[in-house]
């Protein structure tokens, strides 16, 4: 891991207009019939938040200012998000679904807390505020992680409590200790009975229940948990995520393909999580090779991620890499490279090398039909 420039953000404008960032790609080029998401909305409104560190940046405030827009317009009155939007900004659903209504607090937590003018602050506190009846009714584990998140933001931030946050956040962390507690045997040290998506986000969620309550238990469950996951996605010496086609099943066989980048994304963001608790070499590694997956450290030994536009292939496909640059992808991408400028400062700039194993093949194919 070398702490070299931050990427361009080209392809992330180029996907984006002024209604927000269109959902999926052709190739590189935005496909605008997929629409819009909250989801991936609220994703590029936390990333462009964090890289405001100057709110006289004028270009990165037009960026935060657009996607804020969409979170507002997405708020029902009865305080849940729509999630998804068509081309024609008409909405799609009633409602959309839990992980998009903990995916929009958070990215407004992140707001709220931010270096941005005050009337931005000020409308991330309403929107808060008007949300918190619905994640009182939140069941994803994803959504009630997205939420203790959330709170661990403000927290940090010195914010005082919006609405009654810590205690929906303390109670969403309750719920992924019961979750814990029901799943988890010898051998499968997990939340669920399988390994699905966003892996990540549940231990990395205890290590911030853990800092904010002092609670030895959220950070037993949440190292015991992440090292877990760990040793499941490692392999070759290389991170390999699970794969989207047809899960990790307990007492099942791990799916080897249709790798996403927001495995790697949230992997990398849970062992910065992880370092706040202790330094070790070992989480140093875990994320450097989740760093490593977009740059070639990975079951294909190829670059996953485009350095030069800030763009990423959607993933790893059985037969190559995916052709297509999606938001979400790219976003995870953008998001792991502003982790590595913390890590890198974290650690007075070590140099982790994992060298891309040997066996890599001269040739693969671009997968993913248009």
């Amino acid at each position: 891991m070398r702490c070299s420039g931050y990427p361009p953000l080209t392809h992330l404008d180029r996907m984006t207009d002024s209604a927000g960032v269109i959902q999926h790609a052709v190739y590189n080029i935005p496909r605008r019939s997929s629409g819009y998401t909250t989801d991936d909305n609220a994703r590029a409104l936390r990333l462009c938040t964090r890289l405001c560190a100057d709110p006289s940046d004028k270009s990165m405030i037009e960026r935060v200012a657009r996607y804020l827009s969409f979170l507002e317009h997405a708020q029902k009155p009865t305080g849940g998000f729509h999630n998804f939007m068509s081309y024609q900004r008409n909405w799609l659903d009633d409602r959309g679904c839990c992980d998009s209504q903990g995916q929009a607090v958070l990215a407004l937590a992140e707001v709220r807390a931010g270096n941005l003018p005050q009337g931005f602050r000020i409308l991330a506190t309403e929107l808060i505020n008007n949300a918190i009846p619905v994640l009182q009714s939140l069941t994803s584990l994803r959504a009630h992680a997205y939420v203790v998140q959330a709170w661990a933001i403000l927290r940090r931030a010195d914010v005082a409590d919006i609405g009654g946050l810590e205690s929906v956040a303390r109670d969403a962390a309750k719920n992924l200790m019961n979750a814990w507690n029901a799943s988890h045997r010898n051998g499968w040290e997990w939340f669920e009975s399988r390994l699905t998506y966003a892996n990540a986000v549940l231990p990395h969620a205890l290590f911030d229940a853990a800092e904010a309550w002092s609670d030895e238990n959220f950070l037993t469950v949440a190292e015991t948990s992440f090292r877990f996951l760990i040793r499941a996605t490692t392999s070759d010496d290389v991170f390999w995520p699970v794969g989207n086609h047809g899960w990790y099943p307990q007492n099942g066989v791990k799916s080897l393909h249709d790798q996403q980048p927001v495995e790697a994304s949230t992997t990398a963001a849970a062992a910065l999580a992880a370092l706040d608790s202790h330094e070790s070499h070992a989480l140093l590694i875990a994320f450097q090779r989740a760093h490593g997956w977009f740059h070639g450290q990975n079951s294909l030994r190829a670059a996953v991620a485009d350095n030069e536009s800030g763009g990423c292939h959607d993933g790893i496909e059985s037969h190559g890499i995916n052709r297509n640059l999606g938001a979400e992808s790219t976003i995870a991408f953008l998001w792991t490279e502003l982790i590595a400028r913390d890590v890198w400062h974290r650690t007075n700039g070590t140099i982790i090398e994992s060298p891309v194993p040997a066996g890599s093949p001269k040739h693969y194919e671009m997968a993913g039909a248009r």
